[in-house]
C-alpha cells in the first residue's frame, strides 16, 4: 500500500502595527485607504473584543510568550524601568525578556520552522537580549528601541553630547541585523518599505534553500508611531480631508462603524477627555491647519503601511504559500494620544533643539526633517466609541483591531465576518503552537531554567467550529469561558475584567483616581459608572485585581513617579509625565556588538 502523503505544516505571518487606532483601517470603519488589510478581513475574521496591553513593549512580550507582561520582564516600559528606583531590579521588571519565559518562535524553530522577523523589537538592546537569543528567530532585522525617525534622518549636530535625551532615544534609528549592529542604512530608507522588503528577502531565501520548510514570520511595523512621517505621494491623497477637525471625524467614524455592524446602534461614546490641549474651536487658524496636515501625514503613513502589507501578501500568493498561511493582523495598543508639546520634556533645551534642527512648518510636515505627533483629539477620533487612548487601561487604550485570515477557515461562513468573542494578545502563542502541532512550554523546566506557564488559550478548536456568523452571547460558544478573568496595570493605570464586568483605575487629570465599575455588554464606551449602584460587584472585582497584582508582581498602583520626583498635580498625567524620564540607554548600543 502506498504511504499517505504527509500533511504540510502551516505557515504563520503576524503583522503588528504600532499605535494604530481602532478605526483607522477601512474594514474597521476608517476613511484611510487600506485595501490590502481590508482584503484580509474579507477572507478572514474581524474581532471586535480583542485586547492588548496599553503600551507597546508589554504587548510585544505578551504576544511572543503568551503570558502577562509583569512576568516576562516588561512590567513597565524599558525606559521607565531603567529610571525608576521603585521598579528597577524587581522581578519581572528587567526591561527585556527574562529567563522565566519562552518566546514561542523558539519552540517553532526547534520543531523545524524557519523563524524570522523584521521591524520593531523593543524587548532588549544588547546582543544577549536580541531577537536571535531571546526571541527564537533564525534571521532578524530589528529596530531596537521604541521608535525612531522613519527616514533614519538625524540632523548634523557639532557636539552629540548637546543632543537632548528625548531625541537621542526617540530619533536615532538603532538596528541590529542578526548578531550585528547596523552602522549604515540606505539613503532611501523608509521604515515600512524597508522592513517589508527585508522580511521578503528572508522569506525568499528560505523558499529557495528549502521550499518545504514552513515559516513563522513576524512583521512589527514601527508605523504609525510618532514622529509622524509619510511619503508625499501618500499624504497628498488626504489633502483637505480632515479640515473639519477631529470631532467631525470622530462622529463620521462612529456612524460608519454602526452601519458596518462593528458597534451597537445604541452605543454611547465616551466624551473626549483632553484637558492638556486647547479645544479645537479655541485654537488659532494656524494651529488647526498644522494639526490637520499632521493628520494627513498620519493617514499617509497608514496607507503606506497597508501597501507593504499588500506586497508581502502578494509574495505569498506568487510563491504558492498563501493558501497554507495563517495571517494575524493587530495593533499593539490604542491610538497614541500624548500631547508631547504639553509635557515637561518639551521645555528648555529639548524645545530649543527641535526648533533649531527640525522644520515643522505647514508645508514640511511629514518629511524626514519634521517631528510631529497628532495628540489626544485625533487619537480619540480613532478610539471612539471607547474611552481615552494608549497608556490607559480603559477600552480606548487596550481594545485593538484584530484580523485572523486564512483561506478555508471552517469558522468563516461569510465574507467580512465579524466575531464578538473576547480574546487577548496572550492567546496568539498557544494558538499558533497548537495549529503548528508544537506543544507549548506550559511551565516547568525549559533548557535548564524554570519558566512560567502560558496564560492565553488556544483557538484551534474554536476556529474549527462551523457555527460562525452569529452574535456571541455569554452563554454561547466563546473562546474564553464566560467568567474568564484578566488584569491590566501600567504606569499607574489599572483594570480587571471578569466576563463583561470591568473595573478601571484612571489617575487624575484624565480620571477620578478611584475604582470605577462598568458592564461592557451594555456600555462599551465606559460612560456609566456602576460603583455606587453595585458596591458588592465593585468589591468583588477590586479583590480579584488585588489577587492578580500579587500573582504577577505588580509594583504599586500609585503612579510610581511620585515616589522619587516632586511633581505637581498637573504634571501627574500618564500620557505626558513619562516623557521627562525617557533617556538613552546608559551604554552605547554599539558596545553590544
Amino acid at each position: 500500500m502506498a504511504p499517505q502523503a504527509q500533511t504540510r505544516r502551516p505557515n504563520f505571518l503576524v503583522i503588528l502595527v504600532d499605535d494604530l487606532a481602532w478605526s483607522d483601517t477601512g474594514c474597521f470603519g476608517g476613511e484611510i485607504s487600506t485595501p490590502h488589510i481590508d482584503a484580509l478581513a474579507q477572507t478572514g475574521l474581524r474581532f471586535t473584543d480583542f485586547h492588548a496591553s496599553a503600551l507597546c513593549a508589554p504587548t510585544r512580550s505578551m504576544l511572543l510568550t503568551g503570558t502577562d507582561h509583569h512576568l516576562t520582564g516588561l512590567g513597565q516600559l524599558p525606559e521607565f524601568i531603567a529610571r525608576s528606583p521603585s521598579h528597577s531590579g524587581k522581578p519581572g521588571h528587567e526591561g527585556y525578556l527574562n529567563d522565566h519565559v519562552v518566546a514561542f518562535p523558539e519552540l517553532l524553530r526547534d520543531a523545524g520552522y524557519f523563524t524570522t522577523m523584521s521591524g520593531k523589537w523593543h524587548l532588549g538592546l544588547d546582543k544577549e537580549h536580541s531577537p536571535l537569543v531571546k526571541g527564537g528567530f533564525e534571521r532578524s532585522f530589528a529596530m531596537l528601541r521604541g521608535c525612531c525617525n522613519h527616514y533614519a534622518y538625524e540632523p548634523e549636530v557639532a557636539n552629540k553630547a548637546d543632543v537632548p535625551a528625548f531625541f537621542s532615544t526617540n530619533t536615532a534609528a538603532y538596528h541590529r541585523e542578526d548578531e550585528h549592529i547596523v552602522t549604515k542604512l540606505p539613503k532611501d530608507f523608509y521604515s515600512s518599505d524597508f522592513y517589508a522588503d527585508k522580511l521578503l528577502e528572508y522569506l525568499t531565501g528560505n523558499q529557495e534553500s528549502d521550499p518545504d520548510r514552513p515559516f513563522f514570520a513576524y512583521l512589527p511595523f514601527t508605523a504609525a508611531h510618532w514622529p509622524i512621517q509619510a511619503p508625499r505621494e501618500n499624504m497628498e491623497h488626504y489633502r483637505g480631508r480632515y479640515d473639519a477637525g477631529p470631532l467631525a471625524l470622530r462622529k463620521e467614524r462612529i456612524e460608519r462603524q454602526k452601519k458596518m455592524g462593528l458597534i451597537p446602534e445604541n452605543v454611547v461614546p465616551h466624551p473626549v477627555v483632553a484637558p492638556e490641549v486647547p479645544a479645537w474651536d479655541d485654537m488659532t487658524d494656524d494651529a488647526r491647519a498644522r494639526s490637520c496636515r499632521t493628520m494627513e501625514a498620519y493617514a499617509g503613513m497608514v496607507e503606506r503601511m497597508d501597501e507593504n502589507v499588500g506586497k508581502v501578501v502578494e509574495y505569498l500568493k506568487r510563491s504558492g504559500q498563501y493558501e497554507d498561511t495563517y495571517i494575524f493582523f493587530l495593533s499593539d495598543n490604542g491610538a497614541e494620544g500624548a500631547a508631547i508639546e504639553a509635557g515637561p520634556t518639551m521645555q528648555g533645551n529639548t524645545l530649543a533643539h527641535m526648533q533649531k534642527y527640525y522644520d515643522n512648518s505647514l508645508d514640511n510636515i511629514g518629511r524626514a526633517n519634521s517631528y510631529c505627533w497628532y495628540g489626544p483629539l485625533w487619537s480619540q477620533a480613532g478610539t471612539a466609541p471607547c474611552r481615552l487612548h494608549k497608556w490607559f487601561s480603559t477600552e480606548g487604550g487596550i481594545r485593538v483591531p484584530f484580523i485572523l485570515s486564512k483561506p478555508g477557515l471552517p469558522r468563516k461562513q461569510e465574507a467580512g465576518q465579524i466575531e464578538s468573542a473576547f480574546g487577548t494578545v496572550m492567546d496568539l502563542a498557544p494558538t499558533i503552537l497548537d495549529l503548528a502541532g508544537v506543544p507549548a512550554q506550559n511551565g516547568g523546566v525549559f533548557k535548564g531554567r524554570q519558566v512560567y506557564p502560558v496564560k492565553g488559550v488556544s483557538w484551534k478548536h474554536w476556529l474549527a467550529s462551523t457555527d460562525g456568523g452569529k452574535e456571541l452571547k455569554v452563554d454561547e460558544d466563546m473562546i474564553h469561558p464566560p467568567d474568564y478573568e484578566v488584569g491590566w496595570e501600567l504606569m499607574g493605570c489599572a483594570a480587571f475584567r471578569k466576563g463583561y464586568w470591568k473595573v478601571n483605575w484612571v489617575p487624575p487629570p484624565k480620571g477620578p483616581g478611584k475604582w470605577q465599575l462598568y458592564d461592557l455588554s451594555q456600555d462599551q464606551g465606559e460612560t456609566k459608572d456602576l460603583a455606587e449602584e453595585m458596591p458588592h460587584k465593585l468589591e468583588e472585582l477590586v479583590g480579584l485585581w488585588d489577587r492578580y497584582a500579587k500573582d504577577v508582581g505588580v509594583v504599586g498602583l500609585k503612579n510610581e513617579l511620585q515616589d522619587y520626583r516632586a511633581l505637581t498635580a498637573e504634571e501627574i498625567s500618564a500620557d505626558t509625565t513619562w516623557l521627562r524620564f525617557m533617556n538613552a540607554h546608559e551604554e552605547p548600543v554599539g558596545a553590544a556588538a
